[in-house]
């Protein structure tokens, strides 16, 4: 039995892949903004699975303070994680942040933050995984916009938001060599919540994510994959290992954007 933590998994490939977790018996923790959707959610798993080894946190992940309060309450309840998914993303959103862009608070400050919390969980465990999700929209960082300085269209900032996430990826597998971490463009324009309300159609299932996120998360074959970055558009039925944008491989632009982080989350 693993524990395992999945961020944005009240619907879409990250619930999928809770369910299937669970149905195998596994300690599971998911995560939503929405107390109401998190509480039916759970109710769901657990009835699905059998399973009652499975926990809720809350938290608006545009919200930073919400983050580092999520990461307490892991910290207290799960003290080990053998995988940390963090699928939790936006594209599309009515709402706004007083400065940085919300898709570069969802997707790539709120994991940053959660997960660098959560290290001293996840290193207890003795074959750890994090499970980055990235995209196949990677555009390069706008160092201004990462800042709040400058404002961007929702397309661009999710993109650059992807590739921040990305960067910081093969950052942290360098930083923590005990630990597999690995990025992922899980398909694009899967079934899912986002995609449809963005673009109003999809290309492929979203199981076809969720299955490739299950074989990251426990499979033996990826067990020492770390620092890679995975692209399940290549191909048909599965993906493979590719390049990521050229920027995740310029070591001066990952220390560019680290240091900037740090500044930032420090502010």
């Amino acid at each position: 039995m693993k524990h395992i933590l999945i961020t944005g998994s009240t619907d879409g490939i990250g619930k999928l892949l809770a369910l299937r977790l669970a149905k195998e018996g596994h300690f599971v923790a998911i995560h939503g903004r929405s107390e109401t959707k998190l509480a039916a959610t759970l109710k769901e798993i657990k009835e699905q699975s059998n399973n009652e080894n499975i926990l809720g946190f809350l938290a608006d992940f545009s919200d930073l303070k919400a983050v580092k309060k999520m990461v307490k309450e892991v910290a207290e309840k799960m003290p080990k994680i053998d995988v940390l998914v963090n699928n939790a993303g936006i594209l599309t959103t009515n709402s706004k942040t007083a400065s940085t862009d919300i898709r570069f608070m969802v997707n790539y400050f709120a994991p940053y933050v959660l997960t660098n919390g959560l290290l001293p969980s996840i290193k207890t465990s003795e074959a750890p995984r994090i499970v980055n999700l990235s995209s196949a929209a990677q555009s390069t960082i706008n160092i201004q916009a990462l800042e709040g300085k400058t404002s961007l269209g929702a397309n661009e900032a999710y993109a650059q938001s992807k590739l921040a996430l990305t960067m910081w990826s093969f950052y942290l597998a360098e930083q923590e060599p005990s630990i597999t971490v690995v990025a992922v463009n899980p398909g694009s324009l899967l079934n899912t919540k986002m995609a449809n309300e963005a673009y109003g159609q999809f290309w492929s299932p979203a199981e076809k994510g969720a299955d490739l996120l299950y074989d990251l998360a426990v499979s033996e074959a990826f067990e020492s994959v770390g620092g890679a970055y995975f692209d399940n558009d290549k191909g048909t039925e599965r993906g493979d290992f590719a390049e990521a944008h050229p920027d995740a491989y310029n070591g001066s632009k990952i220390d560019e954007l680290i240091a900037v982080t740090k500044m930032l989350l420090l502010g």
